[in-house]
């Protein structure tokens, strides 16, 4: 089991669209105005898991236009949010920017391409028993906790920097620069 907990905290904790988003969701919005994006982003992410444990993805793939359709998706609400969270007021001034939404979250979370890829890795790198539904049974439960402390650590460490960004240039540059960060991240999920 520990050998899957540090496979998960490697590949899945690593930068990617889901974790930068949520970390620069937690800097432009803070933590309770970020927490419904970080439900939909675990519900999301959890979804995925299910389809790579129970085989849904194997059948995903097979059909041909899937892959380029979950991509579009994908590259379509990384750009909404990214323009969202690089114009995001700074936190002193929360104006009228809403923080992204649970149902955004789950989107992000399904149609993530690092996410498919991350889990069908780590799912597959390990066998925690010795019977098929048993060790599938065993990988989720480990991997939802997984899911769920890996995302809520990359929106708690960007909202540890939130109060250093209440001034509003300096929100600004970080803004953009997640912003970036995130679209640049989507980028290399999607080629790799």
């Amino acid at each position: 089991m520990w050998a899957l907990v540090l496979t998960s905290l490697a590949i899945m904790g690593s930068p990617g669209p889901a974790t930068i988003s949520l970390t620069a969701t937690g800097s432009a919005f803070g933590v309770r105005r970020s927490l419904g994006y970080l439900i939909g982003i675990v519900i999301g992410t959890t979804l995925v898991l299910i389809a790579v444990a129970t085989g849904i993805t194997a059948a995903l793939l097979a059909v041909p236009a899937v892959r380029p359709l979950l991509i579009a998706v994908s590259a379509a609400y990384i750009l909404w949010l990214a323009y969202h969270v690089a114009t995001a007021p700074p936190l002193a001034d929360p104006g009228t920017s809403a923080a992204p939404s649970l149902g955004g979250g789950a989107l992000l979370g399904v149609a993530n391409p690092k996410a498919w890829v991350a889990i069908a890795a780590v799912f597959a790198g390990a066998r925690l028993a010795e019977h098929a539904l048993a060790d599938a049974a065993a990988k989720v439960a480990v991997l939802t906790v997984m899911i769920v402390l890996i995302n809520a650590t990359w929106l708690l460490a960007g909202a540890s920097f939130a109060p250093v960004f209440r001034e509003p240039r300096r929100a600004l540059v970080v803004n953009v620069a997640l912003a970036v960060a995130l679209v640049v991240t989507t980028a290399v999920a999607v080629v790799h």
